[in-house]
């Protein structure tokens, strides 16, 4: 079918008119379509240990691989604005107005930035936040934690352990057996759903 068969003349000015609306709040919540960076690709940083996993979320071995570093004009060029505003520059996003905050598709969720495995839709669960929120890492050394003492609190930064992009706090009021509450951006993940 052609596009001549749907000429823009048949439809009403005020439709035409609320096409960049619905456009641009699509994109909030669906981004435009890009394959993920492949975690097993080498950086150019410090060498550091992260776990591979398949694509129906099975661990499967340790390697050392270097970590990623890269300046503000490559990351602007590769993420969109929010993604570069949340992993680069530490944002948060609105909580409940977010992708995953209610999304209960089983798969792993990768980093956006590096395409690295950080947590499994089996460890998620509802905390009432409006953000995603997980029990455990898929593997501890694919994250990593920090300080964090902005905005006079005191509190402790998740980050990819590839690339060092932000992805959210762990706070100690989770569920059993952890205890934990990895409380995340939806912005800095992609979930990639299992395949068998």
């Amino acid at each position: 079918m052609s596009f001549e068969a749907f000429p823009i003349s048949r439809f009403p000015r005020r439709t035409l008119l609320g096409l960049p609306i619905v456009a641009g709040a699509a994109a909030v919540f669906y981004p435009r379509a890009r394959t993920l960076p492949d975690a097993a690709q080498p950086g150019n940083g410090p060498e550091v240990r992260i776990t591979l996993f398949s694509s129906n979320g099975k661990a499967q071995r340790v390697i050392a691989i270097r970590s990623l570093i890269r300046g503000d004009s490559d990351w602007r060029r590769d993420l969109t604005a929010d993604e570069f505003s949340i992993t680069r520059r530490k944002g948060t996003e609105f909580a409940f107005a977010n992708r995953y905050w209610n999304s209960h598709d089983p798969g792993m969720y990768r980093c956006v930035c590096c395409g690295n495995a950080l947590f499994r839709s089996q460890d998620k669960f509802d905390s009432g936040t409006g953000w995603p929120s997980f029990s455990a890492p898929c593997a501890q050394n694919n994250i990593r934690t920090g300080v964090d003492s902005s905005y006079s609190m005191q509190r402790t930064e998740v980050l990819c352990r590839k690339c060092e992009a932000h992805l959210g706090h762990v706070f100690d009021d989770g569920p059993p057996p952890s205890g934990l509450r990895y409380c995340l951006n939806s912005t800095a993940l992609r979930l990639v759903e299992y395949s068998s």
